[in-house]
């Protein structure tokens, strides 16, 4: 793995990070709509957007596109690994068999 394939990789995560901030924004409750938008976590996520975007856009140099959608699809397993340990969220059956199945595409693709 080179080093723009590790950003790609780092970057997934963000992403998938940044998606946990704006579920647990999504949970709460707030005295006004506008709030809804404006808090710390939804502008963090947002943020953190940003910057990914910039990060792939550099990694993107040195890293062929074929493998950028294979790297990505590793957002879904990481959002279901945090959700489990910071939302405290439960594995179910068809979240662990969707999970293997992208884990197994990725296997697929990278060896053939």
């Amino acid at each position: 793995m080179n080093k723009y394939m590790f950003i790609l990789f780092i970057g997934t995560f963000f992403t998938a990070f940044s998606q946990l901030l704006l579920k647990q924004s999504a949970n709460r409750k707030y005295s006004h709509p506008i709030y809804e938008y404006l808090n710390w976590r939804v502008i963090t996520a947002y943020g953190i957007f940003g910057g990914v975007l910039l990060l792939n856009t550099y990694a993107f140099t040195g890293v062929d596109m074929k493998y950028g959608s294979v790297i990505d699809t590793f957002s879904y397993v990481f959002v279901m690994l945090l959700s489990y340990f910071i939302l405290k969220e439960k594995f179910t059956k068809g979240k662990l068999v969707g999970n293997l199945i992208i884990i197994t595409g990725i296997f697929i693709y990278t060896l053939g």
